[in-house]
């Protein structure tokens, strides 16, 4: 299932991150690991956030996706299925 992983992290915990070079280990193994079709990184709502979607397979994936967002930058993170326009056009088809 294609979703929307959405980590806000905390100000404070992630400038500790990037000071020590983490911050970037953490992001390129997440990226490794989940090998999104998309990521996009920038401030919303005046925090550093992170924006990837992927196909999750499992949602037994998502402890070892989350957890380290949650125990080293003190992130909250949102999971929440999406469609691209192909799936919406697919599943508006079957309202038929």
């Amino acid at each position: 299932m294609r979703v929307l992983l959405k980590a806000t992290l905390d100000t404070e915990k992630s400038n500790e991150a990037i000071r020590s070079g983490k911050l970037t280990e953490l992001i390129s193994r997440t990226l490794d690991h989940v090998k999104p079709e998309a990521a996009y990184f920038g401030p919303l709502g005046g925090r550093r956030t992170a924006l990837m979607v992927f196909d999750m397979q499992d949602s037994s994936e998502l402890p070892a996706i989350g957890e380290p967002f949650f125990a080293e930058l003190n992130a909250e993170v949102e999971v929440s299925p999406v469609m691209n326009a192909d799936d919406l056009q697919k599943g508006l088809s079957q309202l038929r």
